[in-house]
């Protein structure tokens, strides 16, 4: 008999149980603690690096899995756990997809693990590309890193907001224009290694939700980084940088789906952003089904109630469409298929928009108690938020699909 594409094997399985364990016996029990903190979970960061959940190799073994299906899975299980303590966990993933999908293989080698550290001394990376006046218009960005050819440095000078462990980070991911002619084609992205001058934390955010992950400004004032920093090197640089010229001359023409250092990472992440969403989704779902089971008004649980169960029932299939969409885009990734029709920002869109509305309906169906912080559905509520907002919003979802399906290209 055939099994499903999407049948989760034996190891997978295990690893999702594992992962799920250590959610609901860790994460869960802390996650009210480090929202009302606004702090990073250090203890909690460590616990994960000391079983294996926070580590270089957990997190290629899962990025190399075949079906394209470990890392979804990982995300979904944590995110159900807590979403702001999950984010501190896996924040310097999308510093290690910024140089995984721009750097040399030396490079990969070199900066990812220092990203980590070891669980004797964690460490955490950053990947920063938004701006106060650059976001969603990546186009926008002032931050510039300009060529010293005498010594091969490079001097980076800008500000970054909405920087993920900005600040705190070891390692700082750093997008900066290199040719202001070229709009988003003239980007490239740069590793300011630990402890460099000229880098420093602005402001640091309080947030509506995620509030046990620091989000912070980085400022850069005449950073200085030799040349083996750029990732992709001076000469893949220069490569593209002809190109992009050569195209501009002739008046544009095709295009690159993926035109610049920031988008790419975006791309690559944007199912996995999807599955964060998922994971508090089902969460509060399963918190609002188990009170409806119990909860009794009129003499008989309140799931005895259509108005009630129906919004579980349209809970639970947009959960489930959601994670089909995020499992697609992730298995079409692995499998090298391209998104003809932008079938990342779909799952990435579908999943954040699901998550908004089931933690919404997860309050209401809990009433006055879900309005409360003794549940932790009003934290899911505030925390399913972000994902209609970070790492492209909706609304830029929605154009990068439109755009996609019309042929326009994408800049």
């Amino acid at each position: 008999m055939a099994t499903s594409a999407f049948e989760l094997n034996d190891e997978q399985k295990q690893i999702r149980d594992w992962l799920h364990g250590f959610a609901a016996d860790v994460m869960r029990p802390a996650a009210a603690e480090w929202d009302e903190r606004e702090e990073t979970p250090w203890p909690v960061i460590q616990e994960a690096a000391e079983v294996g959940i926070y580590s270089l190799d957990f997190y290629a073994q899962q990025y190399f899995d075949p079906t394209g299906l470990g890392i979804p899975i990982a995300m979904e299980e944590l995110f159900w756990g807590d979403a702001g303590i999950a984010l501190s966990i896996v924040g310097t993933g999308l510093a290690a997809v910024g140089v995984l999908a721009n750097g040399t293989e030396e490079q990969i080698g070199t900066w990812i693990p220092q990203m980590y550290g070891d669980p004797g001394d964690v460490k955490v990376a950053a990947f920063c590309s938004s701006e106060p006046e650059a976001g969603s218009d990546v186009g926008a960005m002032r931050t510039r890193a300009v060529h010293l050819p005498a010594t091969d440095e490079w001097v980076l000078d800008g500000t970054k907001t909405w920087v993920t462990n900005g600040g705190i980070a070891d390692v700082h991911v750093i997008v900066a224009v290199v040719d202001p002619e070229l709009g988003s084609k003239g980007h490239a992205s740069f590793v300011v290694p630990p402890g460099t001058p000229g880098l420093t934390q602005g402001r640091k955010f309080r947030k509506h939700g995620i509030r046990a992950s620091h989000t912070a400004e980085v400022v850069l004032d005449g950073v200085r980084i030799p040349g083996h920093c750029l990732l992709g090197g001076k000469e893949r640089l220069d490569e593209r940088l002809a190109r992009a010229r050569e195209r501009s001359r002739n008046g544009g023409g095709g295009g690159e789906r993926v035109g610049n250092a920031a988008m790419a990472t975006f791309e690559a992440s944007r199912p996995a952003v999807g599955a964060m969403a998922v994971g508090t989704a089902r969460a509060a779902y399963e918190i609002a089904l188990d009170y409806a089971r119990t909860r009794t008004q009129f003499g008989r649980p309140i799931i005895d109630n259509q108005g009630i169960a129906f919004q579980l029932a349209d809970a639970r299939t947009r959960i489930d469409a959601a994670r089909l969409l995020v499992w697609r885009a992730s298995w079409m990734a692995a499998a090298g298929r391209p998104f003809d029709a932008a079938e990342g920002s779909m799952s990435k869109l579908f999943a954040s928009e699901t998550a908004k509305d089931v933690t919404a309906r997860a309050v209401q169906i809990l009433g006055g108690n879900g309005f409360t912080r003794e549940y932790p559905v009003e934290r899911m509520h505030r925390d399913a938020a972000i994902y209609t907002i970070f790492e492209g919003t909706s609304e830029i979802q929605r154009l990068v699909i439109a755009r996609t399906l019309s042929g326009v290209p994408i800049r």
